[in-house]
């Protein structure tokens, strides 16, 4: 997968923008970015400290922009802009000090075309990285939330598996919306999706307020995309089992191939793709956030420099 994706980037090279310009794993993945000629990237932080930190670690990054907040020559119009963007909710001095911070000032480099797409989160939280997406960024047209999907790879073998990072407990609204995007996501990874709207119950032999929200999400989704296969309420094992999906919903599209995995809640989600990365075998890429108008990805603080190197090439070939 990230053979064709690095291939396809260095045929098009985007500019990501990394809101932690100091961190050792962020240089590393710059170093290797840049000097392989894949991305463009912006390493945010006072300039000395960022190449004193190149030093100490052996990197290379001649080849990255380095910009500070603190020095940066186009605050003002950055300025003026967040606050026409906030519509009365932030004042300017406000603003400013909002934009002494990466996240945000990283977030308007996107939003202000100076950089394509957006990787943060090795030392933010995921609501740090997310809170200024919301507010500046904003959803797509026809998008109310913003979802999560992590693409699992073993192998040749890849898998879509959403929402397992914000959304902790969606509606019937979000959950359809998260199965259109997450389907979308697994397209460009190389997923044709076959979307499984997961259940302890497969196609009513359960009851519950959880089963009849998938089902009626289910529903919704083939109203909104028609031309998403979709199953839905089912159990992981009749997704999964070509066997078990004869027993328990033959002539499904979907049953027994399901390859896009959609989750009732957080809980669930997360605790199912960390099952399939530790004891599955698979690599986690993500989180992948959906549903904005630019890519703007979080990392895991407990990340290591590959997984910021791939996550970048993710980021940007959302772009």
């Amino acid at each position: 997968m990230f053979t064709k994706l690095t291939e396809q980037l260095k045929a098009n090279p985007r500019t990501i923008v990394f809101t932690e310009g100091t961190d050792p794993r962020i240089q590393e993945a710059a170093d290797k970015l840049t000097n392989a000629g894949i991305l463009n990237v912006i390493l945010l932080g006072e300039k000395n400290e960022v190449e004193k930190a190149a030093q100490e670690g052996g990197f290379k990054i001649d080849k990255c922009q380095i910009l500070n907040p603190e020095t940066y020559e186009e605050m003002e119009p950055m300025v003026e802009e967040m606050v026409k963007l906030r519509k009365g909710k932030m004042t300017p001095e406000q603003v400013r000090d909002a934009l002494s911070k990466g996240n945000y000032f990283g977030t308007m480099l996107v939003k202000m075309g100076k950089a394509d797409c957006l990787l943060g989160g090795a030392t933010y939280s995921t609501a740090d990285t997310v809170r200024p997406a919301l507010q500046l960024i904003k959803t797509k047209p026809g998008n109310k939330i913003v979802s999560s999907c992590f693409i699992m790879v073993k192998g040749d073998e890849k898998l879509a598996m959403g929402d397992c990072a914000i959304n902790i407990d969606p509606t019937e609204d979000d959950l359809a919306e998260i199965a259109i995007e997450s389907a979308k996501t697994a397209k460009i990874f190389g997923i044709d999706p076959k979307v499984a709207m997961l259940s302890y119950s497969t196609l009513g032999s359960g009851k519950g307020e959880s089963v009849t929200k998938m089902a009626n999400a289910t529903a919704k989704v083939r109203e909104m995309a028609p031309d998403i296969a979709i199953d839905g309420e089912i159990q992981f094992d009749a997704a999964v089992s070509p066997v078990v999906a004869q027993v328990k919903c033959q002539g499904s599209p979907v049953a027994g191939q399901a390859n896009t995995f959609i989750f009732p809640d957080i809980n669930s989600g997360n605790i199912g793709y960390k099952i399939a990365a530790r004891l599955g075998g698979y690599e986690a890429i993500g989180p992948v956030l959906q549903g904005l108008n630019a890519p703007i990805n979080d990392l895991s603080r407990g990340c290591n420099a590959d997984e910021v190197y791939k996550m970048a090439l993710v980021t940007a070939a959302l772009s």
